[in-house]
């Protein structure tokens, strides 16, 4: 599939993802998945690509990380028997931002293992990269759901990929902190976690403060980029790029997860930034360069059609190819008009543009604290030898649920004829 330098892309997709709905007037549609495949699919990025059913995750692997008892709740309720759990519903934060809704589970289970199999397929050395627009549901906690994000799929994936990595860098570029994934590696040096976020204003989380570096072992292991409403593609550049150049330099990660929260976007619903799709891509494409085994995951965005178009492009940049800026006929094509094209100066939305308020003097201070915090600790941290744990599932078997190559749109709507039989899982925890 590959030649010359091309590094190898796997991509999870399943049909049924975004069938889910969290409620009529919930601003989470997981149906901007279903329209972000489509127009990948439209683009024929998929035969550029070795394109997965992914394996669903089960109780064990989301017991990696939270409770037992959680879980099980999760696994039980539904809107027709929720009366019978009312007592957990507080203790579990589920409630209006994140609601019960049909099928919650299995929309957990099918995002959370399209993760783990991305992370133990880079572990394998099946793939350079892997795609998982599904997954990046960075709030969620061990005990309890937050932010609409119910099983943090990517604090299991960097569990596995822990199996065989030494150190893992996580990079949220979500306009919202990754409140959960710090929070479940303050104390490591194992992850550098590393989130630019809006801070300030009661703006949720409400964490991600510059001050907020880790304890105790993964002191200064957590860097936090506070950021003020409006910033735009320019000022934005000029603090990602330097704190990642400087944090892989210095940290020297052997693998990477990037959550691409897509609400950073102008006229996000939700959020206050103002990055165009190019910007958002620039951030995505400058990870990339650094050549290290890449998860990549989607996350926020509550304006389906920019987030559709945004993860369409960062899915080029990353299989390196060309696409016209004019959007191809699909099932969808109503979703874009009325100008049909793929990277807008500035995406429109459900809200008007903000001012910036992030001056220069701010941003270079920012830079600079994160440049003294990583000058604190010892360079590129090292872990004693140990036996590594067994994988979940089998190399061999992951290539069972591979699309076929001639995969078209018709097709995908099919499960494969034969699906392997699952490896009971490893309880193992890294």
């Amino acid at each position: 599939m590959t030649n010359g330098d091309q590094r190898r892309v796997s991509y999870f997709w399943d049909p049924d993802v975004g069938n889910y709905h969290y409620g009529k007037h919930h601003p989470m549609k997981p149906h901007r998945l279903s329209v972000t495949h489509s127009l990948i699919m439209s683009y024929n990025l998929h035969t550029k690509m070795n394109i997965y059913r992914p394996y669903n995750a089960s109780i064990m692997d989301m017991c990696r990380f939270h409770s037992d008892q959680y879980i099980d709740f999760l696994s039980r309720v539904t809107p027709s028997n929720i009366n019978e759990f009312s007592k957990y519903l507080t203790a579990f934060n589920v409630g209006e931002d994140c609601p019960v809704f049909e099928g919650l589970y299995n929309f957990c289970s099918k995002y959370c293992g399209a993760s783990l199999q991305g992370a133990q397929q880079l572990n394998n050395k099946q793939c350079d990269i892997a795609i998982n627009w599904s997954g990046g549901l960075h709030h969620a906690k061990k005990f309890e759901a937050s932010g609409f994000c119910y099983v943090n799929d990517i604090v299991i994936a960097i569990l596995e990929l822990l199996k065989h990595h030494v150190r893992v860098l996580y990079i949220d570029i979500d306009i919202h902190h990754g409140d959960g994934v710090q929070e479940a590696f303050y104390l490591t040096d194992r992850v550098m976690t590393v989130s630019f976020h809006k801070y300030g204003s009661l703006f949720f989380p409400g964490t991600g403060d510059m001050y907020e570096t880790g304890a105790e072992s993964g002191r200064f292991y957590s860097v936090n980029v506070p950021l003020k409403e409006g910033i735009d593609d320019t000022n934005y550049a000029t603090v990602f790029k330097p704190i990642i150049t400087d944090v892989i330099q210095f940290y020297q990660p052997t693998a990477i997860v990037l959550q691409c929260g897509a609400d950073s976007l102008a006229g996000d619903r939700l959020g206050c930034f103002n990055l165009s799709i190019r910007g958002h891509g620039e951030c995505v494409k400058f990870v990339k360069s650094f050549g290290l085994p890449l998860l990549v995951l989607g996350g926020g965005g509550y304006t389906l059609r920019n987030v559709s178009r945004c993860w369409t492009y960062e899915t080029s940049l990353l299989v390196d190819e060309e696409i016209s800026n004019e959007i191809p006929y699909s099932e969808y094509v109503q979703y874009f008009s009325p100008d049909f094209t793929l990277l807008l100066d500035k995406p429109c939305g459900d809200v008007t543009h903000n001012s910036n308020h992030n001056s220069r003097a701010y941003l270079e201070a920012i830079v600079g604290m994160v440049r003294e915090n990583l000058r604190c600790v010892a360079h590129s941290p090292s872990v004693q030898m140990q036996a590594i744990p067994t994988d979940f599932f089998k190399p061999e078997e992951m290539e069972a649920t591979k699309w076929p190559d001639n995969l078209s749109e018709e097709k995908i709507d099919a499960k494969p004829e034969s699906k392997p039989d699952l490896v009971k899982p490893s309880t193992t925890k890294s």
